[in-house]
């Protein structure tokens, strides 16, 4: 056997119909297309979601609000989540490592919903008021980061 005795498996290779071509090809004189009408005639494209003359749904639902481009998102973490968790150093490195959060987009910010009362050194980019006073007073420390911006190099 040589390579110009090889033939592919039997159906595989099928003739090409040629569309549009007269009455003898077995299409007919509209090519399949029907008569009349947008679709029939070529360069048609649908648009999309039209249900055929329809409302279509995009323009029945109605439009509420405006999403923010300019929004911001904090990895958050409530002083009760930090009461929970072993340890008494908290930085957003240690908080990704364990599985805390999830990402730090803007930053992490601490906020106070909840109590402490061990000891705790938290290192954040943000911290509400009410969450520093209340570290402090059960005897912990805080202290913020700032977040390099990307024309910075970080020192």
């Amino acid at each position: 056997m040589n390579l110009s005795q090889i033939k592919p498996p039997a159906g595989q290779k099928q003739k090409k119909q040629r569309v549009g071509q007269g009455m003898g090809t077995g299409r007919g004189k509209f090519s399949g297309r029907g008569a009349k009408g947008a679709k029939s005639i070529s360069g048609y494209s649908r648009m999309r979601g039209f249900e055929g003359g329809q409302m279509p749904l995009h323009r029945r639902l109605p439009k509420r609000g405006f999403t923010n481009v300019f929004r911001e998102e904090w990895a958050i973490i409530n002083l009760a989540k930090l009461q929970e968790l072993e340890g008494d150093t908290f930085s957003p490195e240690i908080l990704m490592a364990s599985g805390v959060i999830k990402k730090i987009e803007k930053g992490l910010k601490v906020l106070a919903h909840g109590e402490i009362k061990k000891a705790i050194k938290v290192t954040a980019h943000a911290i509400s008021a009410a969450a520093a006073e209340k570290i402090k007073a059960a005897g912990g420390t805080v202290e913020l980061l700032t977040k390099a911006s990307p024309a910075e190099p970080a020192a």
